[in-house]
């Protein structure tokens, strides 16, 4: 199963920028480190972004969860960081 709409996804900038690489956010702050320590910043962000919708389009989730936010689709996946090594995330 691929993800529903795959084709179509797209990730704000903003949603990288203010909650996934800033390290201020309540709930970002760690994802932010994670990323930082591998060389992504708002400098290559279009770099994170492209890589993540890669996975999308690409992985098959592996698992599907309903919650009270709706459906969440679980994708793992490698990309390559600006630093020249492979995460798995």
């Amino acid at each position: 199963m691929q993800l529903p709409n795959s084709a179509a996804a797209y990730i704000q900038l903003e949603k990288l920028t203010g909650y996934l690489l800033s390290e201020e956010h309540r709930d970002g702050g760690a994802k932010a480190k994670f990323f930082k320590g591998f060389g992504f910043d708002e400098t290559n962000v279009e770099k994170l972004r492209e890589a993540l919708l890669h996975i999308a389009r690409n992985i098959p989730p592996t698992e599907v969860i309903d919650s009270a936010y709706g459906t969440k689709y679980v994708i793992v996946g490698a990309l390559e960081s600006p630093l020249g090594r492979m995460v798995t995330i």
